[in-house]
């Protein structure tokens, strides 16, 4: 339980700018924080649930792969990569938890060599030693309590002409705190950190994506 006073300011793990303190949520308080660089918010590391409860949480998830709602939900990414990419590219799911559903759904359209990898569900860090065409970051990066160092895996991961295709909900640029506070995405207490248009085109410039392709539904990074 957390009763003290947040913190007027905090280091951004996107970044590591002095991001100034934007609310609090819940009784006891979720603080938050936004950053006057990088346009992100982001939950302070005091109010993340352990280890053990982050795991319980998604495997709550009721990620079916056979559930025509859920192939339909990431068919941004697999409609994408079946337009941009051959069979025989490589791929990399990354994050893919407890269900795959976007590998399924590209294998069913003849790609074959997909790699998953998820911290808790896939934890087989050789396929981190390879690199591919493109990569899946399906509601992912979200989770992301280093962001910076995603990032920077994710495109040491990419080929130079591969892509990164991700899918998160977007906060919209200069979000009022009651806009955020009415906002669901926040309810989750996995998310931990959320993106604005301008967090994105930060992270295209920063981490040496040549573009960024910003949809309601699909982010890319080529």
């Amino acid at each position: 339980m957390n009763f003290n006073k947040p913190e007027s300011h905090y280091y951004c793990p996107l970044c590591e700018s002095i991001a100034d303190y934007f609310c609090s949520i819940g009784k006891h308080g979720r603080d938050y924080y936004k950053c006057k660089r990088c346009s992100s918010v982001f939950l302070h590391p005091k109010s993340f649930i352990d280890v053990s409860s982050e795991k319980s949480r998604y495997e709550e998830h009721n990620n079916d792969v056979t559930d025509p709602r859920y192939q339909n939900f990431v068919s941004p990414i697999t409609e994408a990569i079946a337009n941009h990419f051959f069979e025989d590219s490589d791929g990399l799911d990354y994050g893919c938890g407890t269900g795959p559903v976007a590998s399924v759904v590209l294998e069913q359209k003849g790609f074959k060599k997909i790699a998953l990898y998820d911290p808790f569900f896939q934890p087989d860090e050789k396929v981190l030693d390879n690199t591919y065409d493109f990569i899946i970051c399906c509601e992912v990066m979200e989770h992301f309590y280093g962001p910076k160092d995603e990032f920077l895996r994710l495109r040491k991961l990419l080929r130079p002409t591969g892509k990164l295709f991700c899918k998160t909900s977007i906060l919209k640029d200069h979000a009022s705190e009651d806009y955020f506070k009415d906002w669901w995405y926040n309810n989750d207490p996995t998310h931990v950190f959320f993106y604005t248009p301008s967090t994105l085109k930060y992270i295209a410039e920063q981490f040496n994506f040549s573009n960024v392709t910003i949809d309601p539904k699909l982010i890319t990074f080529g």
